[in-house]
């Protein structure tokens, strides 16, 4: 369910304010190695200036409450909730999403560990799990499965959890 206005977020949780106390501040920081301005709202949720405004939709909206993690990115090498960040705490950051963790030619070791181990099922919580993935391994290269456990905090509605944890210990031996 899309909202009228044709952006990407759901009309139960559109993001406004008042128009009386709108106000567009120059952000700037880094996405995937980028230099980028968007004028915003301090508050806007970093998602929807990763969506919306920088056209980046490999980040996913799930739950808009920090539950679900399908919108994970990294900042400054951590991963965070991109639906509660505001876009004003990003300021001077460097933020990654799923765009920069591999390309068509060359797949990172944790996409090509999700394909072997058949991860995807609907496929909406990958893009959030495989930066929690990502973030993990550049934290622990060797995880122990209490690691991956530990880590990976992301709902996946197809239960695929127990695969999930096969394609990080794959990918693990695959970059070492």
């Amino acid at each position: 369910m899309g909202s009228s206005n044709g952006s990407h977020q759901p009309d139960s949780i559109s993001y406004q304010v008042p128009s009386t106390t709108r106000k567009l501040n120059l952000m700037n920081f880094t996405v995937n190695g980028k230099s980028v301005s968007p004028e915003v709202e301090p508050q806007m949720p970093l998602l929807w200036v990763l969506r919306d405004t920088l056209n980046l939709t490999g980040t996913k909206f799930g739950c808009g409450v920090a539950s679900c993690a399908a919108c994970t990115v990294h900042q400054d090498g951590q991963p965070i909730r991109s639906c509660v960040t505001p876009v004003a705490s990003v300021a001077g950051a460097n933020i990654k999403t799923i765009e920069s963790l591999g390309t068509p030619e060359k797949p990172h070791p944790l996409q090509l560990a999700w394909i072997a181990e058949q991860v995807p099922q609907c496929g909406y919580c990958q893009s959030g799990m495989l930066m929690a993935a990502a973030a993990l391994l550049e934290r622990k290269p060797k995880p122990t499965d209490a690691d991956i456990d530990e880590a990976m905090t992301n709902l996946c509605r197809c239960g695929t959890y127990q695969r999930v944890r096969a394609a990080i210990h794959r990918a693990a031996g695959a970059l070492v």
